[in-house]
């Protein structure tokens, strides 16, 4: 089986394509084709628009990432046939029905770094250090915080349809010190999925602070899918 040379890369709340910067420049170096999608985050059928567009981009197949709410994209997108395999870091991974309210209230309760203004969901500069980005230094906080992409406030209660992870290979990458989807959950969803899965020491954004592990396995779905 040949590898896999396009990569679609979705990013998930407070983050835009951006967060995926230390993965793009290697895969890219490496000679993948790779799109990082912007996710306007206003809704999950708003961002299943944005990265079927990115899929209407490419010729051949394409390994699906998804980062965090990512995962509640490429669950759905996944689906179509162009999608060989897909994978998960520290994501939402729903079976059909399920909302990120309905996986997320088993595990706690939201945190009070979330601030509601006007219909979007912001996070403060401090919940950005202890939630989101515990491993990173205080110059990359800061810029998540600076540029985060705030999501509607109605997301968490969106109901995801077919998941396309019952029919496709599939990675799980568990981030073993989130403070933003509890790594339990994570547990959970990769068990439940059947996913090939690995464990990192990481905050949510093993996606900047764990780039080599994450491309490793990126590598694995490329060859495997």
């Amino acid at each position: 089986m040949s590898t896999i040379k396009n990569i679609v890369l979705v990013h998930g709340f407070w983050a835009d394509g951006s967060s995926y910067r230390n993965i793009i420049s290697t895969l890219l170096a490496e000679g993948y084709n790779v799109i990082a999608v912007q996710n306007p985050l206003t809704s999950l059928a708003d961002d299943v628009a944005a990265t079927k567009r990115a899929l209407a981009r490419i010729k051949g197949q394409c390994i699906l990432v998804g980062h965090s709410w990512g995962g509640m994209v490429i669950t759905e997108v996944g689906n179509d046939e162009r999608v060989s395999g897909l994978v998960y870091i520290a994501a939402l991974a729903p079976d059909a029905g399920e909302s990120m309210i309905d996986l997320m209230s088993q595990y706690g309760s939201p945190s009070p770094h979330f601030q509601e203004q006007k219909g979007y969901i912001w996070i403060s500069q401090e919940g950005v250090q202890t939630i989101l980005a515990g491993d990173l230094s205080a110059e990359q906080t800061s810029l998540i915080s600076a540029t985060q992409t705030a999501p509607s406030a109605s997301l968490p209660e969106e109901k995801a349809d077919v998941p396309a992870w019952k029919t496709k290979p599939s990675w799980y990458i568990i981030a073993n010190n989130d403070q933003a989807v509890p790594p339990d959950l994570q547990r959970d969803l990769s068990k439940r999925m059947q996913a090939k899965t690995v464990t990192l020491e990481s905050s949510h954004f093993a996606i900047i602070s764990h780039a080599k592990e994450v491309l490793e396995v990126i590598r694995e779905a490329a060859a495997n899918s």
